[in-house]
């Protein structure tokens, strides 16, 4: 026992940002990892029509949360990190969200009659229930998340994950298909609230206008900002699926879900930074928020640059015997995919820090544009490239944000890129190219096993070679595990 406290107290004196940021990537692992276990099995079983009608739901889940959350959950993350009546900024933005969520659902229920694949899968009554449980999820989620819990929030989140999964499978296994997928997730979210409401700190008090009037100005643009970012995660899934059919929907989707595995340390550094960001801000400690972001994108491309490279050599084999030979079509467009997650890297981090900085205005001024450019040529390309038209869309408007968020951001803060670090990632990961590329032309990929010895050789070859020719990069780590 003794041991065990010595243990605990020893994580405890490991950096907040630094343990929250490993207790995001662990559940980011863990969760990618049962979640590919868990679509080779969907895929295998009930086939891409099935998925592609499932990641419609989901992709409409997406667009009508944004609008019945309004922005005011970020922008209540904010005024609850900076310290100021929390209490009262929760209680305003949850009478705020239990509002829009009644309309919302009222104008679905008006026209309903207009989802007809909806009805009659079933997935209708499914999305009203979604949108219903998010009244409770998403307040006490930005309530958490405000008051710097972020490893609770993150291992919460993963734990509703994982049973979304769970109870997945076993809808898929009793025969429910895209029904059962949908119950699933929103069963998944309702498990994560719940626990999560046990660590919850924050009550209901009376609120004044003044608090919703402050929600309402950072909301106003953190919800365009939102839209249009929901546009590049969303829109190129509902596009494919008017002008295709759902059987492409449920390829691209596996192609783009196979490239999330580029994202693990990028999304698990960016949710515990944002509310940190927030108060270095706000008590103008400018040094650590410049650190923070040049620390943030090198430790996020550790992994996205050789995701890139081990994707293109090995992702038409990995597809193929991941995933069945309907989704290995998808190659081409996984390939691009693959380069969406590096830009996503610089995109996701610039755009954070003006929101985080309180600069959301300046954050939807650079996604507008990217939504205008991402909706016409999703449009032009789809019908004439197909898939790999949408991941094309995505790839340009991706890079066009990225720009002109660093562009926006740089008025604001100096951003320094570790360019010794990037150029250490880069040239590991060529050296690892040029292995697993010597492997492939030597023993040939005819079985799973075999491809997976390439992956593990590959990440082996460079882990090593990452912590040899960065010293900072292997000293942090050290220090971290010691």
């Amino acid at each position: 026992m003794p041991k065990i406290k010595k243990i605990i107290a020893r994580i405890l004196n490991i950096n907040p940002v630094q343990r929250q940021s490993i207790i995001s990537l662990f559940w980011q692992i863990a969760f990618t990892a049962i979640g590919f276990l868990s679509t080779m099995y969907f895929a295998h079983t009930v086939g891409a029509a099935i998925l592609g009608a499932y990641f419609l739901f989901t992709a409409y889940n997406g667009i009508f949360s944004m609008v019945t959350d309004g922005g005011f959950g970020g922008a209540a993350v904010k005024r609850i990190s900076e310290g100021e009546e929390p209490d009262a900024y929760f209680s305003a933005y949850f009478v705020l969200r239990l509002m829009f969520t009644i309309i919302v659902v009222l104008v679905l229920l008006v026209f309903r009659d207009y989802f007809v694949d909806f009805n009659t899968s079933g997935l209708f009554v499914w999305l009203l229930l979604a949108l219903l449980v998010s009244v409770l999820a998403g307040p006490i989620s930005s309530g958490v998340a405000g008051t710097g819990k972020m490893g609770i929030r993150t291992t919460c989140a993963g734990i509703g994950k994982i049973s979304t999964i769970i109870l997945q499978v076993l809808a898929i296994y009793l025969g429910y298909e895209a029904a059962g997928l949908a119950g699933g997730s929103v069963a998944g979210i309702l498990i994560a609230a719940l626990i999560e409401f046990r660590f919850f700190d924050l009550r209901f008090v009376r609120f004044k206008w003044h608090h919703i009037k402050s929600l309402s100005i950072f909301s106003f643009w953190l919800f365009l900002t939102s839209g249009g970012v929901l546009v590049f995660s969303q829109a190129d899934t509902v596009l494919i699926g008017y002008f295709m059919d759902n059987a492409n929907v449920g390829v691209y989707r596996i192609a783009l879900q196979f490239t999330m595995v580029a994202t693990f340390t990028t999304y698990a550094i960016r949710h515990t930074l944002w509310p940190r960001v927030s108060r270095w801000g706000k008590s103008g400690e400018i040094e650590l928020v410049e650190e923070s972001l040049s620390r943030g994108i090198s430790y996020s491309l550790i992994l996205a640059i050789p995701v890139l490279t081990g994707g293109v050599l090995l992702g038409d084999k990995l597809l193929y015997f991941f995933y069945g030979a309907e989704f290995a079509k998808g190659y081409p467009t996984l390939m691009i995919l693959l380069a969406v997650q590096v830009v996503n890297v610089f995109q996701y981090f610039f755009t954070m820090y003006l929101d985080a900085l309180d600069y959301p205005k300046e954050s939807f001024k650079v996604t507008a544009v990217g939504v205008v450019a991402n909706i016409v040529l999703n449009i032009m390309l789809i019908p004439i490239m197909g898939i790999s038209g949408a991941a094309i869309a995505t790839l340009v408007t991706m890079t066009l944000n990225a720009t002109l968020a660093r562009r926006a951001l740089s008025r604001l803060i100096t951003i320094r890129l570790e360019h010794r670090s990037l150029l250490n990632i880069v040239s590991a990961s060529v050296v690892m190219g040029v292995l697993i590329g010597g492997y492939r032309v030597l023993v040939p990929l005819t079985n799973v096993w075999v491809t997976l010895l390439a992956v593990v050789i590959g990440g082996v070859v460079y882990g090593v070679l990452v912590l040899k020719f960065d010293s900072k990069i292997y000293e942090e780590l050290r220090g971290i595990v010691m």
